[in-house]
């Protein structure tokens, strides 16, 4: 049968949703491009704000319309079934924690196929490494969803990691709830892992995705080391949150601005140009205008390369959900300030930028003729051209927006 899956949120769900198309060609499906063209759809969804379950929940209404056959996966699939179940009462329901039952579920409901093409891994290639979190954040679902944290075997990721470069894969997403904690339930970590990791032979770059301070900072003179390795992005994600140290307490994060900050500078000190993500949530209850100004604060000192901003939206099951909400017109307006203040400080990061020049990796088609390309630090470059992804070129900065840099090929 035709398959397609459709994945949304965060890089951990595409990472499985391209495992579970793997494992759909394994037993004899044809994929096509798009759900359209499918006979199977494979549901692949997230539920961590508000607005995107609504987008999970209308999409499950056009699927359903359309007569499709549906196995609905990701965090939904684990925290709100039953959401699903009234709009898709013939799907087939499978949550993250009962993946490895996904192959004698489509053998019972769909059988197998005849499809027996070479897997195409691409150029860009992700590996989830861990399941579930340390965390107990008192707003998020995703915990609800993933459960406590579960590493995968070392083995079976460093084997799918060499499968990957082996088969021409250039850029690889190591990514999970909180890549930092890998390893903290079966005696080993995450440094170690990279390190493993490098010792296969090739021209590749790895991205080590989102880090929780409180997760890093036992591992980290031992990372920084392991990302000294030219194949490894100099780049942290590492979300704060707010900063205010009494939202962070209601928040539960387990962590200070002032230890947040320690641990930035510590990077920095080792790579000075290091690119440092994060991401804040504004209006979370409790949140006073003075907790808010510290948040605004925080993002001019620290003048991150990428912000990303979400509005608090209560989550069902969580505890936040009880605790008295912040009006949404004065979340909107704080919401937008914040925009404000993100676009400011990136613009005047990437501003800095201009004139310089790069080895960078091209990993994606950008917009109007244009490819996105890589440094080393992970910064996009936007370059005009008909470029082969996975190809490394050199560059320079020629121009800049708040999001992104433009340049052009030396």
């Amino acid at each position: 049968m035709r398959y397609f899956v459709e994945s949304y949120g965060c890089t951990m769900n595409y990472g499985e949703g391209r495992q579970l198309a793997e494992r759909m060609e394994a037993m004899g499906h044809e994929p096509v491009d798009s759900a359209d063209d499918a006979d199977i759809v494979i549901l692949n969804t997230c539920t961590v704000v508000e607005a995107t379950e609504k987008k999970m929940i209308k999409r499950m209404g056009e699927l359903r319309r359309a007569g499709k056959k549906v196995i609905v996966t990701g965090c939904m699939a684990k925290a709100q079934p039953n959401r699903i179940m009234i709009r898709l009462p013939d799907s087939v329901i499978l949550p993250p924690d009962r993946y490895d039952e996904f192959d004698s579920v489509v053998r019972e409901n769909y059988g197998c196929g005849e499809y027996t093409a070479e897997p195409d891994y691409g150029s860009s290639g992700i590996i989830p490494i861990a399941q579930g979190c340390l965390g107990n954040c008192s707003y998020c679902i995703t915990r609800i969803a993933r459960g406590k944290l579960s590493s995968f075997p070392e083995k079976e990721i460093l084997q799918r990691f060499e499968t990957m470069v082996n088969n021409g894969v250039r850029e690889i997403l190591v990514t999970a709830q909180d890549t930092a904690c890998y390893g903290r339930d079966n005696g080993t970590d995450l440094a170690e892992l990279i390190g493993k990791m490098l010792r296969t032979d090739g021209d590749y770059r790895i991205r080590i995705g989102m880090m929780n301070p409180n997760g890093l900072e036992p591992i980290l003179d031992r990372l920084l080391d392991a990302i000294d390795d030219p194949r490894v992005y100099k780049f942290f994600h590492i979300p704060v949150q707010s900063g205010s140290d009494d939202v962070l307490g209601n928040m539960r994060r387990h962590y200070t601005v002032e230890r947040f900050m320690d641990t930035v500078g510590r990077i920095r000190c080792r790579y000075p140009d290091v690119s440092i993500a994060t991401d804040m949530i504004v209006g979370f209850p409790g949140e006073t205008d003075g907790d808010f100004e510290k948040s605004l604060n925080l993002m001019r000192e620290l003048r991150a390369d990428t912000v990303n901003i979400t509005r608090f939206s209560a989550r069902p099951g969580t505890d936040a959900a009880s605790m008295e909400q912040i009006h949404g017109r004065i979340s909107a307006e704080r919401s937008a300030k914040m925009t404000e203040v993100k676009n400011e400080v990136e613009y005047d990061v990437n501003s800095a930028l201009i004139g310089k020049r790069f080895r960078v990796l091209v990993t994606e088609n950008g917009k109007e003729g244009t490819v996105i390309t890589r440094t080393e630090n992970y910064r996009p470059i936007a370059i005009e051209g008909n470029i082969l992804l996975g190809e490394f070129l050199d560059a320079e900065v020629t121009g800049c927006a708040s999001t992104y840099l433009v340049g052009k090929r030396l």
